[in-house]
């Protein structure tokens, strides 16, 4: 009965697509895919009608809801469900002058076959690419298998579009030549057609963090094969944001936006929760909740910006790392690599949450830390309790692990205004807060 639920969905959304004929950018990959979606979008809105999909509304089920303007799941409600077809009805009997013109979907790939469904429904015009790491690999049969799958909405792309591909990723890079369409490259690489120089993070210089201000900003020059424009991104910290604004230049570019235009939008890209988000700590200290998920891209990316911060005084530099999921039979490794590298960018103290991580604290002893400097916990609420007693002025704390560790927990217990958690955090709501 699911099953046909969901293909009734997937039609009705599909005969929207087919009757209000919006541009379709589709953002996937392994890493960075809300993040970049949200750029394109605040890029793209002081221009066009965008329409999007709220949160990581990127499966068979999220998708359609973002194509009908539905901003919360039916669940298991019937009414619900009924309410949902009602509306989708409504679209494709009686056209609405507002619909979007322009329509960001976040494509995710759980298992073999979800990207071709997500492509049936919603062909991409414009195709972004971001990065294409082992996640979910437990759920293929090779790392191939997997990049195929990532790979399926740039070879659905409309030979009238425009395939947006990162240089910094070779797994990306990959499909440049089999696209359908013309491709713009994106990154930090020098060869790439929309990159960034220069790219630094700034705080503050007492290293004293408090509510209600800007805790740090990176900020990089903006070039193209034409031209180039100093950026700026408040509250956003990191080479991860620096990639998804380049990403929403090519975009905009692609769709007739000057740089001017499009510089001036970053200023306001939203803060999306759980993604690297600054939040004040306790104590005069600084979060980093990298939360939502993890994968080892995502945790190299999020300890390159931790290792970035240069305390002053007693203040450290925490690592609050929970395991890796779904890594199949390379997850003991990526592990163990982990903990490498914690001790390689020299973190100052690292709390590592779960079974698995354990692999990460031991490699990171053996790699040369103190022992005295990396301790386990079996959860995240007693690895929360540990780091209030422990945390200080000016210390900055990543916070991140994949979504079934519950590293916004640990984030919640940190918060120098904890009130604000149901607004900050990932997972408030609903049966996460029962478990």
């Amino acid at each position: 009965m699911k099953s046909l639920v969901v293909r009734l969905l997937a039609w009705k959304a599909r005969k929207i697509v087919e009757t209000y004929r919006p541009t379709v950018v589709a953002v996937t990959g392994s890493v960075g895919k809300t993040s970049t979606k949200a750029a394109i979008v605040e890029v793209l809105s002081g221009r066009f009608r965008v329409g999007t999909s709220p949160g990581n509304f990127n499966t068979d089920v999220g998708v359609p809801l973002a194509i009908i303007g539905e901003t919360q799941e039916p669940g298991r409600s019937p009414i619900a469900w009924m309410k949902l077809f009602a509306k989708a009805d409504m679209l494709l009997l009686k056209r609405k002058a507002d619909y979007p013109n322009i329509l960001v979907l976040e494509f995710g790939a759980d298992a073999p076959g979800d990207m071709k469904k997500l492509c049936g429904i919603a062909r991409p015009d414009i195709s972004v690419l971001t990065a294409i790491s082992p996640v979910h690999l437990a759920n293929y049969p090779s790392m191939q298998a997997l990049v195929e799958e990532e790979g399926t909405n740039v070879l659905s792309t409309k030979a009238t579009g425009l395939v947006v591909l990162s240089a910094d990723d070779a797994q990306a890079m990959g499909f440049r030549d089999r696209s359908p369409a013309p491709v713009t490259t994106f990154g930090l690489d020098a060869g790439a057609d929309v990159r960034a120089e220069g790219v630094t993070i700034q705080t503050r210089d007492d290293f004293s963090f408090s509510p209600a201000e800007t805790f740090a900003k990176t900020a990089f020059t903006l070039v193209t094969r034409q031209s180039r424009l100093d950026a700026v991104l408040p509250n956003l910290v990191g080479a991860s944001f620096v990639k998804s604004a380049l990403a929403a230049a090519a975009v905009g570019l692609h769709l007739g936006l000057s740089l001017d235009e499009i510089v001036a939008r970053f200023a306001s890209v939203p803060q999306v929760p759980g993604r690297m988000r600054p939040i004040a700590g306790i104590k005069g200290s600084l979060i980093l909740d990298d939360s939502y998920n993890a994968a080892p891209a995502s945790m190299r990316a999020a300890l390159e910006v931790l290792a970035s911060f240069r305390p002053i005084g007693e203040a450290r530099r925490i690592a609050a790392l929970g395991h890796m999921a779904e890594l199949g039979p390379v997850s003991e490794e990526e592990h163990h690599h982990l903990g490498r590298l914690v001790a390689e960018k020299g973190i100052d103290l690292l709390v590592t949450v779960g079974e698995m991580s354990l692999d990460t604290r031991r490699s990171a002893i053996e790699a040369g830390i103190d022992e005295a400097h990396a301790v386990h916990f079996a959860t995240p609420e007693e690895a929360g309790r540990f780091l209030d007693r422990t945390v200080r002025q000016g210390d900055v704390v990543l916070v991140k692990g994949s979504q079934s560790a519950r590293m916004e927990k640990v984030t919640k217990d940190l918060m120098a205004e904890p009130l604000l958690a149901e607004t900050l955090l990932v997972r408030q709501y609903g049966k996460w807060l029962l478990e």
